[in-house]
């Protein structure tokens, strides 16, 4: 497996493959963005309560359930609690991809590789992840549209997709990600290339 630790480091890794997957979350752009961008959306619903999005970042940083933290506080009950976490879920967030991402992929393109991207997720809010950072790519599975949690990584299911759509070996494939403990597993099991960002900005980073 080939670490790096910038994304823009993979492509110099790219020359013996003709589809390029990559994971969405940490990979492409900083989910922490898009944290703090749902809780701002929270805030704004939420006047009320007084520095709403400071308090759940701050909550959020120390690893607690941040809305039913800051909302029991408030002395809001479960109704406003899970108004608000749909609120999260359902924002379209102010969030953008890491600095020459867009045109790195580009590049790619222009070589004439395929570019997909395989993600778990609430399909809803992936899409609007994928809508806010524009993203123009080949192909997207969000796994949890093929039937469920139990798609999410380190199910084949998707990788085994992407390769049937592309009809593309998966030895000329290579998968992307930041997640050591499951983005991984599948892909070598079926014998695609891997590279690891070990993203020191990610939510799994792992030193």
């Amino acid at each position: 497996m080939i670490t790096v630790n910038s994304i823009l480091e993979v492509e110099s890794y790219l020359n013996q493959v003709d589809g390029v997957v990559f994971d969405l979350d940490d990979t492409l752009y900083s989910e922490k963005n898009y944290v703090r961008s749902g809780y701002r959306k929270i805030a704004q619903n939420y006047p009320d309560i007084e520095n709403a999005e400071e308090k759940l970042w701050n909550s959020f940083l120390k690893g607690e359930k941040a809305i039913d933290k800051v909302f029991d506080e408030a002395r809001l009950d479960e109704k406003e609690k899970k108004n608000a976490l749909n609120i999260y879920r359902e924002h379209m967030p102010v969030i953008e991809l890491y600095t020459g991402v867009s045109e790195m992929l580009i590049r790619i393109k222009n070589k004439g590789k395929k570019i997909g991207i395989i993600t778990d997720g609430r399909p809803d809010g992936q899409k609007n992840k994928i809508k806010a950072l524009k993203l123009d790519v080949d192909q997207v599975i969000i796994t949890d549209e093929l039937g469920g949690i139990q798609y999410r990584k380190p199910n084949k299911k998707a990788f085994e997709l992407m390769q049937n759509r592309w009809k593309i070996a998966f030895n000329k494939m290579v998968y992307i990600g930041d997640n050591v403990t499951k983005d991984f597993i599948a892909p070598k099991e079926l014998g695609m290339k891997v590279i690891y960002f070990k993203n020191a900005d990610g939510l799994y980073y792992v030193d």
